[in-house]
């Protein structure tokens, strides 16, 4: 009888192959120095909130939907006339979560949803921010599962910002590598 095979939690791929395989790349003292996920933060900005107040409820709905926690609103920290935006006027929704659904999220994200995205052939290695951080934008919400497409009023993108402990690119580079991110080849 044929055992069914079960795909690795990337909390058991971070402990078993990444820690060992970052210790040797980066020549580390300890295993506490290797870089690690701390949290990831979903956002999504609404200019048409200003005018469509529901925008935001739904843009909020979806991401509740999508990561299991409820967001919290951002708003205007200045006033820009050209834009009629005054300062305080809420402009957009974001999460940020942690641990254990840090982690489930990343698996939907990477195995799951990116796939799903239309003509699919990676995600950029260039867009991390000189300090370990990747960020990711996202053109639809759909390709989460989660998401039902008759109850989404409009297609609204998001931005996705992976935060790791890593000091630079490369570390973080071949820490999300390892994790299973679908890099492009560069």
């Amino acid at each position: 009888m044929a055992e069914a095979t079960t795909l690795k939690s990337l909390r058991e791929i971070y402990t078993d192959e990444a820690v060992p395989a970052l210790l040797e790349a980066f020549g580390y003292d300890s295993p506490m120095e290797v870089p690690r996920l701390e949290k990831v933060v979903l956002n999504i900005g609404l200019g048409e909130a200003l005018e469509n107040a529901k925008a935001l409820d739904r843009a909020s709905a979806d991401l509740a939907t999508i990561t299991g926690q409820r967001p919290i609103i951002t708003r205007a920290k200045k006033s820009i006339a050209v834009y009629k935006l005054r300062e305080g006027n809420p402009i957009g929704a974001k999460v940020t979560i942690r641990g254990q659904r840090m982690y489930d999220f990343l698996t939907r994200l990477m195995r799951v949803a990116l796939p799903r995205t239309r003509d699919f052939r990676g995600v950029s290695a260039n867009a991390f921010d000189g300090r370990g951080n990747y960020t990711l934008g996202l053109r639809e919400q759909l390709i989460f599962p989660e998401i039902d497409y008759d109850s989404i009023d409009k297609v609204r993108g998001m931005e996705v910002t992976i935060v790791t402990s890593a000091r630079t690119d490369e570390e973080a580079h071949q820490l999300l590598g390892i994790l299973g991110m679908p890099f492009k080849e560069r």
